[in-house]
């Protein structure tokens, strides 16, 4: 059998993978702890459930419009204009999409022809890399260094851009890291951007988790960058919408009327009913998702402070999303071999570093959003496996 190359020659994902193999220990019942794939604990808040119910009920089943249903992208504009400080045309500059994935997919889709390179951070999320791969495109990762605070230098950025350069992916807030781009950061992307003519696609499924204080920009803000900046957004994370694969993209008229083309041919439209859910999770937040909101926020300082005090280990406090970015180098052992031993002789399922890039080797990811007594039990096996080493 002929499969095609692109196919043959890519991975698995790593956290998708290892959420699997958890859920199938799980199935065969034996107890796991599953801290790898970014899932909180929590159910889709009912306030929002409801009002998708509602729509079912009422025979809201049928396709949309490619670009999704007008209640969807006029909720999206007043999100944007109330939360990001964006004036957007619902009619013009935004889609619906499946999801930041799918978003990822015909942005890029948009953007580069077979040959064209990508920058990437690395570490970064795992499906950047194979996305790039499967559309023809060479990913080009550009470090993210532990002594520049996971951010990317002027420098570094610059070296990484040759000819064939079209597109930077960015996340913000970071995956796996947890740092929040500040418009200091932002900026210097936003110069390489305009100085190489190149598009930016930011990926900011994080948004609405930033702690401590800490402010998440958008990168389409800066001067100069609406039109070269392809925003993706979902509830997957904020909202405990994963299994609702609904997102949209903000980005210029120009960019948005060539997305709608692949749209209308690669999926037709979002599903109409999570439209709606979707829909009420872009209005004023509801004391519902403000109480997630504040609980993760203790849970993901409670499990960094907890790891940074086991001996072997070194974490610090994310400033955004909800996980604990943990450096294992001390206990001389691969990412890879330590989460794979973890697994079998303490039932905890953590993401290897390396998955994430050759910059995330000598680090491991660990969800903190799930159940108080999931937290302190694993956190307990945790500490006793790498005191063992």
């Amino acid at each position: 059998m002929n499969l095609s190359k692109r196919v043959l020659d890519s991975s698995f994902s790593a956290t998708v993978g290892i959420a699997d193999k958890a859920q199938i220990i799980r199935e065969q019942g034996r107890a796991v702890y599953d801290f790898s794939a970014g899932r909180a604990f929590e159910p889709t808040p009912a306030y929002i459930t409801r009002g998708t119910i509602a729509a079912i009920n009422a025979g809201d089943t049928h396709q949309t419009m490619a670009r999704g249903k007008t209640i969807y992208r006029n909720a999206i504009a007043e999100k944007l204009k109330r939360d990001n400080k964006i004036d957007a045309d619902p009619e013009k500059e935004v889609i619906a999409t499946m999801g930041c994935k799918q978003g990822l997919t015909i942005g890029l889709l948009a953007c580069i022809n077979p040959g064209d390179e990508v920058i990437v951070e690395d570490p970064c999320f795992v499906s950047y890399t194979q996305t790039v791969h499967y559309l023809g495109g060479k990913a080009v990762k550009v470090p993210l260094k532990a002594e520049n605070g996971f951010r990317w230098t002027k420098d570094d950025l610059e070296k990484a851009v040759t000819k064939r350069t079209k597109v930077i992916i960015l996340c913000s807030p970071h995956n796996p890291t947890g740092v929040v781009h500040s418009k200091k950061d932002l900026q210097i992307i936003a110069d390489v951007a305009i100085k190489n003519n190149l598009i930016v696609i930011t990926d900011e499924v994080y948004e609405r988790v930033v702690w401590n204080g800490h402010k998440h920009t958008n990168l389409a803000t800066l001067p100069g960058m609406k039109d070269r900046t392809i925003t993706l957004m979902s509830f997957t994370k904020s909202f405990s919408m994963g299994g609702w694969r609904v997102g949209f993209i903000y980005s210029s008229e120009n960019i948005i009327k060539e997305l709608e083309k692949l749209q209308q041919h690669l999926i037709t439209s979002v599903n109409s009913f999570v439209q709606i859910g979707a829909a009420i999770a872009c209005g004023k937040p509801q004391d519902e998702v403000l109480d997630y909101w504040l609980e993760w926020e203790k849970k993901v300082f409670y499990c960094t402070d907890y790891i940074d005090g086991i001996k072997g280990l070194k974490c610090h406090r994310p400033e955004g999303g909800f996980y604990a970015w943990v450096d294992i180098s001390q206990l001389g052992t691969s990412s890879y071999d330590f989460t794979e031993q973890l697994l079998e002789k303490e039932s905890v399922a953590i993401v290897h570093g390396s998955s994430f890039g050759e910059f995330g080797e000598n680090y491991v990811r660990f969800t903190c959003v799930k159940s108080w007594d999931e937290l302190e039990e694993g956190l307990k096996r945790l500490k006793r496996f790498a005191q063992s080493h």
